[in-house]
């Protein structure tokens, strides 16, 4: 029952290349599969959710129209800073009317544009705007932001499969109970200039089992220290 357990939470990350969205997807039950925590939007725009799906694939239906639309009257993909404005207004617009409630998710936007490079920003069910180098959203979601605040200051310079190892290992303490990152429950969205690649499946495996090895390797240092630590009192014991 450990899919049950799962809650579901995304963190993203940028550096001077690449835009990457890492999410840990949810199941409601042990019989049903994994909800899609992460939409395409353009060829340069893509999406991590957390809360309501429902209300995230409305949203995602408008941006998809706006970049469409954008590319249809000026022949190319739309700015992602003027799509995020609009959209935090039709995230405000909500609150201040009786006829609709709240959209009630929060969204992580990596794009990448020609001239800025590229982006990563948070939305909120309040209409809040913000632009990130490192954010994260969701259940649990504190473990992972406590990581990216600890590492940030190395994404910049980070290689594309660094930023991915970075998001695996910051979605670990997201995980509840005794469960673990698995190809079923994690997903990963890389964002670049001309490229849209999501790992998911097999894709992903690679990437996980060096992050269960370092795992393996963490809680073998911790043990070799914890046997120094009670060779030492014994050997004070015996001295006394």
């Amino acid at each position: 029952m450990e899919s049950v357990k799962q809650g579901s939470a995304c963190v993203g990350l940028r550096s001077n290349t690449h835009c990457v969205i890492g999410a840990l997807k949810r199941s409601v039950n042990e019989l049903s599969t994994h909800q899609k925590k992460i939409m395409r939007i353009d060829d340069h725009v893509g999406i991590g959710i957390a809360g309501l799906t429902a209300d995230a694939r409305s949203l995602a239906k408008w941006m998809r129209n706006e970049c469409l639309n954008h590319k249809y009257v000026y022949g190319g993909p739309i700015n992602s800073s003027k799509m995020m404005l609009e959209l935090a207004d039709k995230h405000q617009r909500t609150t201040q009317t009786y006829v609709r409630r709240p959209y009630g998710v929060g969204l992580l936007v990596a794009a990448y544009d020609e001239k800025l490079g590229p982006r990563l920003y948070q939305t909120c069910p309040s209409g809040t705007l913000h632009e990130y180098y490192a954010s994260a959203i969701g259940a649990r979601s504190q473990s992972a932001r406590t990581y990216l605040e600890k590492y940030f200051d190395t994404f910049p310079e980070c290689s594309e499969e660094e930023m991915i190892l970075h998001s695996l290992r910051s979605l670990k303490g997201c995980v509840s109970g005794d469960g673990a990152l698995d190809e079923e429950n994690t997903s990963v969205l890389i964002i670049s200039k001309g490229s849209y690649k999501l790992l998911e499946g097999e894709d992903l495996k690679q990437y996980l089992e060096q992050i269960a090895s370092e795992i393996k390797e963490d809680v073998a240092e911790e043990g070799d220290e914890a046997g120094d630590g009670e060779q030492g009192d014994d050997v004070e014991a015996m001295e006394t």
